[in-house]
């Protein structure tokens, strides 16, 4: 999969468009993805990209990095033998279509607002 470009509020991904939050994984985008808390991610918004296995995830916390990953998502990440990688979505974006390149089972959470 390959990000073409990242706006506030607007992703195309291979070609399609979306407006609101995404999870990427496989070969798949779920779009309209909502986090139980808002502006804080937990592992249970991560349960459909957990069951794929990828060996990293790239969480995007909005253009200004506003959503939060607590310890607790981060531990449970660890537990699961994922990787993470948290930036601001603009350096999620870039940072997701740097590693598909590379072959790598990778997973992405974006949030596409603040």
């Amino acid at each position: 999969m390959h990000i073409d470009s990242y706006k506030f509020g607007k992703i195309i991904i291979d070609g399609v468009e979306y407006n609101s939050d995404c999870l990427i994984f496989g070969n798949s985008v779920k779009p309209g993805w909502r986090r139980k808390q808002g502006h804080s991610l937990s592992d249970l918004d991560l349960q459909s990209v957990v069951k794929n296995k990828p060996t990293m995830l790239i969480v995007g916390c909005g253009k200004s990095g506003k959503m939060k990953i607590p310890n607790e998502t981060r531990h449970f990440l660890l537990e699961e033998e994922i990787l993470l990688e948290i930036a601001d979505t603009n350096e999620a974006v870039e940072r997701f279509n740097e590693l598909s390149k590379t072959g790598i089972k990778i997973a992405a959470a974006l949030h596409l607002a603040c």
